[in-house]
């Protein structure tokens, strides 16, 4: 990683910039490196992997070790055991380490536009960058979504969304309303449980799979059978993303196990009261909104989304010639934006970097995407 930077006058230039340095920028980064091209990874944060240091303390993936390798590096440790965050945040400083990789930090993007065939990127600290291609790679936790009704809720409620959560002992005694039926809701319920009257707010129920079946890890099965490699563009690709699935966790084991309150959806909330759907209600002392996260393209002034705000691309590709994404949920497969498998998203968007030849012209690529 570089360390002090000198500017020359004027903008500096690349070939190519990933926005990004978590587990899909710097994937990408290996496999660019290996192509001999002039490239910077820029990072918002002070450090690598910022987005799993906003993670509770106790989280642990749900895919073993074997499956969590980026390109060049294995993962270390029992192959068939469940990293923690911690884990996962050493082995990707170390992977940047190892690959020497050109991470930027503290140099978050405020505005990307172009201008003659070249892109310009205006950083926070003012600096001016240039390059014929770029790659973000934020991913899919970049706005932090936490439901309006929340601001019914009296200043002596407790609150934080789960990127604030780390431990139960940062969350007041009391009774704990978790808002949100994902894997993040249900994770952070089980760890509060042993210390407080939990319930968990579920307001659409997930497919729940189990960690292991018939001895074996859910994601030797997904991989064997070729599931996981379902694309997005499939009839049943389609159907898998619109719905995701509960890992390890089910709301019978919640209850009976763990003694957690389900709930149904909240839809209102005054003072210390939180409403849901039916008309019940519930006094709380504290809430974990576990209500996942929103995309943040609005530093991106280009042609990118579309009416309907979604971004508008085909397996990271976009209408604008030389503008990527890498590390998107479902992009390509399920395991887009998972740390074992984002490879193999960035190796294709890699090769399309390879085959680009620059243009002037700033407008769309021929084929609509």
């Amino acid at each position: 990683m570089q360390g002090e930077r000198t500017e020359a006058p004027g903008p500096r230039r690349h070939e190519v910039v990933v926005v990004g340095a978590g587990q899909a920028g710097l994937a990408l980064g290996y496999v660019l490196a290996r192509q001999g091209l002039d490239f910077a990874i820029l990072e918002r944060a002070d450090t690598i992997a910022a987005a799993w240091r906003g993670r509770w303390d106790s989280l642990t993936l749900f895919t073993p070790r074997r499956y969590d390798s980026l390109p060049g590096l294995p993962f270390p440790g029992d192959p068939d055991g469940y990293p923690g965050r911690d884990e996962v945040i050493a082995y990707l400083e170390r992977y940047a380490e190892t690959f020497e990789l050109p991470v930027e930090l503290s140099s978050g993007v405020r505005r990307l536009t172009r201008e003659n065939g070249r892109f310009r990127l205006e950083l926070d600290d003012d600096r001016m960058l240039e390059a014929d291609q770029i790659v973000v790679a934020t991913g899919p936790f970049q706005a932090p979504y936490v439901p309006p009704l929340a601001d019914g809720l009296s200043p002596e409620v407790f609150q934080t969304h789960s990127t604030g959560y780390r431990s139960p002992h940062g969350v007041p005694p009391g009774t704990v309303l978790v808002v949100g039926g994902g894997n993040t809701g249900f994770q952070i319920a089980k760890e509060l449980s042993d210390t407080h009257d939990v319930h968990l707010s579920v307001g659409s129920r997930q497919t729940p799979l189990p960690q292991r079946l018939l001895g074996r890890d859910l994601f030797w099965w997904l991989t064997t059978t070729r599931l996981f490699s379902t694309t997005v563009e499939s009839r049943l690709g389609r159907r898998l993303s619109q719905r995701d699935a509960l890992i390890g966790s089910s709301p019978r084991e919640v209850r009976r196990r763990y003694g957690v309150a389900l709930a149904p959806r909240a839809v209102d909330a005054s003072g210390r009261i939180v409403r849901f759907e039916g008309g019940d209600e519930l006094a709380v002392d504290a809430v974990i909104w576990a209500t996942g996260y929103r995309p943040e393209y609005s530093w991106i002034e280009l042609p990118v989304l579309r009416d309907d705000g979604r971004l508008r691309h085909r397996r990271g590709v976009t209408d604008v010639s030389g503008l990527y994404f890498v590390g998107l949920t479902w992009q390509h497969t399920r395991g887009s934006a998972l740390l074992g498998w984002v490879r193999e998203d960035a190796e294709h968007i890699a090769g399309r970097i390879a085959a680009f030849v620059p243009t002037p012209s700033a407008g769309p690529v021929s084929e609509r995407m």
